[in-house]
């Protein structure tokens, strides 16, 4: 109770989160996807995105016996944010949802979060963003929307991705890298970019044997070539 009563409060202080009623989609430009210029990693696609969204969740890491973290997958809730571009609000609100998502203590998990944000109003839910493991034994990134939002009940409402393009994030080390991934899977989308990035980054060393870390990080996700 304390938890929710907390984020209510603190969701209601900040402009970025006052939405007057439900986003349920709206069409943005090309130009929504803005990369440093100086870089080649990520190319922007030249068409509008099928769905831009916020995702707020937990970078996950193990140990190696290196004493240094590698990755270990991620989850993350993802909601659609396309209503709030062009409003003052959209630039940065991928800070404006770390910051709330920070100041929760740790009991408080992804799961807990989504359900303030959808009592009170604010977003629409597309979708879980979670890993899942390849043919190769390794771990490939999927963003899942058959079980939310408009897409519910679609079976192809997904899309499993490589990795094509990783560029440090423009803000600082402490941010996890942005991303251009190419779909190998599902309709969903053919393109999935990760871009400003808040946190997510493991401490610099651990010891081995240590258990799992989850770190905290938002990011926007925008997505392309949807054939659903």
């Amino acid at each position: 109770m304390f938890a929710l009563s907390f984020l209510t409060i603190a969701l209601a202080a900040v402009p970025a989160f006052a939405a007057p009623a439900r986003i349920t989609g709206c069409p943005v430009p090309s130009s929504v996807l803005q990369v440093p210029t100086n870089q080649t990693q990520l190319v922007p696609p030249t068409t509008a995105p099928s769905y831009v969204g916020l995702g707020v969740g937990v970078q996950n890491y193990t140990c190696s016996a290196a004493g240094a973290y590698v990755t270990a997958g991620a989850y993350a809730e993802l909601f659609d944010i396309s209503c709030l571009y062009n409003t003052p609000s959209f630039a940065n609100i991928q800070n404006d949802a770390y910051n709330i998502w920070n100041q929760l203590p740790a009991s408080f998990n992804v799961a807990s979060l989504i359900g303030v944000f959808r009592s009170l109003k604010n977003f629409d839910a597309l979708g879980q963003h979670y890993f899942i493991t390849n043919a190769a034994g390794g771990l490939s990134p999927k963003f899942d929307f058959t079980s939310t939002g408009k897409t519910s009940g679609n079976p192809n409402a997904y899309v499993v991705a490589a990795k094509v393009g990783d560029l440090p994030s423009p803000t600082g080390p402490q941010d996890v890298d942005w991303l251009e991934l190419n779909g190998t899977a599902g309709k969903l989308a053919s393109q999935v970019f990760r871009v400003n990035t808040k946190a997510g980054q493991p401490p610099s060393s651990c010891t081995p044997g240590s258990p799992l870390i989850s770190v905290k990080y938002t990011a926007k996700y925008l997505f392309y070539g949807s054939t659903l």
